[in-house]
């Protein structure tokens, strides 16, 4: 398993992580299989989405605050990140992606999402390779 370390800059974002799982699958030399990319994290979470119009992102994170409002006045957790865990267990903590002839088995238009929710903070996700 390799355990990767990103920065994030904002509370709400979305880091295309595309490129770094597709280099590890390259590094590894894996052929045919399946790359698990998954967040240890309660407050962020791993996504597969458009990656070609920045203004997706946009509209997702807009969506995701309008209706998880940071603030709400029936919210009870004592930290105060409720929102963050709701965006999280939308988004969920894994995808796992095919890979076939040494590449990452993605739609055109698609690319590998590091969700934070909860930030600026340091964050890991995790890649497992299988092969087969």
């Amino acid at each position: 398993m390799i355990i990767e370390t990103l920065q994030t800059a904002r509370r709400d974002e979305m880091i295309d992580i595309t490129r770094k799982v597709a280099s590890i699958v390259a590094r590894e030399g894996i052929q045919n299989g399946f790359a698990v990319v998954y967040c240890p994290h309660t407050t962020a979470g791993i996504t597969i989405q458009e990656n070609a119009d920045p203004d997706v992102k946009h509209d997702i994170l807009m969506r995701l605050n309008e209706v998880y409002p940071w603030e709400h006045p029936k919210y009870r957790h004592a930290e105060g990140n409720t929102a963050s865990h709701l965006k999280a267990l939308t988004t969920g903590t894994s995808q796992t992606i095919l890979i076939n002839g040494g590449k990452l088995a993605l739609g055109t238009w698609q690319g590998i999402y590091f969700c934070e929710f909860d930030g600026p903070r340091t964050r890991h996700y995790h890649v497992k390779l299988i092969e087969g």
